[in-house]
C-alpha cells in the first residue's frame, strides 16, 4: 500500500521539467518554393498544391548563352603556356627528392648530381672535339 502512495511522485520525476511547454509540431509540412528561369515567351508552369512558384522570364536569345558572369572574361598578360612545357615544370618541380633528382635532401640525390656530372663532361668533350676539327658538323 505503501508502494502506491509514491507513484505520483516517480511519474513527476521521470517527466521532463518544461515537457507541457513545448511548442505543438503541426501536422501540415512547410510549403514548398520551386524558382525557375523561362525563356522567350514559355508558360510558367502552375503551383500545385503548398508549392510556391517563382518564375523569372529572360529574353529568348539568352537561352542558350552562357551566363553573364562567364562571359568576356578579361584576357591575362601573361600568354598561354603549350601543356607540353607546362608538363615538364611540373615534372622538373616535382622531381625533387626521387632518384635521379641531384638535390641535398634524401639518399637519392647523389645519382642525379652524378649523371648531371657525365652529361656535361660529355657535353664539353664534343664542343672541344668540334672545335680541334674544322670539317667535322
Amino acid at each position: 500500500m505503501k508502494t502506491l502512495a509514491f507513484l505520483p511522485l516517480l511519474v513527476a520525476v521521470a517527466t521532463p521539467v518544461g515537457a507541457q511547454d513545448m511548442p505543438k509540431v503541426s501536422a501540415t509540412p512547410p510549403e514548398r518554393i520551386s524558382q525557375l528561369t523561362v525563356f522567350g515567351s514559355d508558360p510558367c508552369p502552375r503551383s500545385t498544391g503548398d508549392e510556391i512558384v517563382i518564375c523569372a522570364r529572360m529574353p529568348e536569345n539568352e537561352r542558350y548563352r552562357l551566363p553573364k558572369r562567364f562571359r568576356n572574361k578579361p584576357k591575362s598578360d601573361q600568354p598561354a603556356m603549350a601543356w607540353g612545357a607546362r608538363s615538364l615544370d611540373l615534372e622538373y618541380v616535382n622531381r625533387q627528392g626521387l632518384p635521379n633528382s641531384c638535390n641535398t635532401g634524401g639518399s637519392n640525390g647523389q645519382t642525379g648530381c652524378f649523371q648531371q656530372f657525365l652529361a656535361k663532361a660529355r657535353a664539353e668533350r664534343d664542343y672541344d672535339r668540334r672545335q680541334a676539327s674544322p670539317d667535322a658538323p
